[in-house]
């Protein structure tokens, strides 16, 4: 049997996230909010627990630097598809949300492709997106799992998400295409965060 080191238990935790995906789809699907939110707290604390393992273990490896994002993202989109399809998002949203990650990850490919590998260093509106749609994603379980109806709060947050997810699509492209600020990834340079 293959023997595991403190070294993968980053990558571990991540794949574990990547396994709690069909898990939280299921549960959605089956309209049993309180286990999927526990579901989707756990893959979020699992989210920040592997990117503290990788810098406190200084770990650093081109899967995680693959794996991670990769998981953050089926893990939101499809929280948000179920949503969406059991009516509790906007439909507009979540193509607004997947086109412009989809805008993200095609732009990485095709510089890649032509350029080699890059530094992807997310932006400071680009984290901001994150936290309002993990903000939404939790507030729609929170309230669909106790009961509760806040159209006010959620509104709010889906005009949240709606305004930092064109932003910072808007941003990457004018750093990408405008200003060409996209730095070269030094060889055996990678990250797990």
């Amino acid at each position: 049997m293959p023997r595991v080191s403190l070294s993968h238990l980053p990558n571990i935790i991540t794949l574990a996230r990547i396994a709690l995906v069909p898990v939280l789809i299921l549960l959605l699907k089956d309209q049993d909010y309180a286990a999927g939110l526990f579901v989707f707290v756990i893959a979020g604390a699992s989210d920040a627990l592997d990117g503290y393992l990788a810098k406190r273990l200084n770990v650093q490896s081109r899967l995680g630097a693959i794996l991670d994002p990769v998981a953050d993202k089926l893990l939101l989109v499809s929280a948000y598809v179920m949503r969406t399809v059991l009516g509790h998002i906007p439909f507009w949203l979540v193509l607004v949300v997947v086109f412009r990650d989809l805008l993200i990850v095609g732009g990485y490919m095709l510089y890649t492709s032509h350029a080699g590998p890059v530094k992807m260093r997310p932006s400071i509106l680009s984290k901001l997106n994150t936290l309002m749609q993990i903000a939404l994603a939790t507030l729609v379980l929170a309230q669909l799992a106790a009961g509760l109806d806040w159209p006010l709060t959620v509104h709010a947050l889906v005009v949240a998400v709606l305004v930092t997810t064109v932003a910072s699509g808007a941003h990457y492209l004018w750093s990408w295409a405008i200003l060409k600020d996209i730095e070269p990834a030094q060889p055996g340079e990678h990250r797990h965060d």
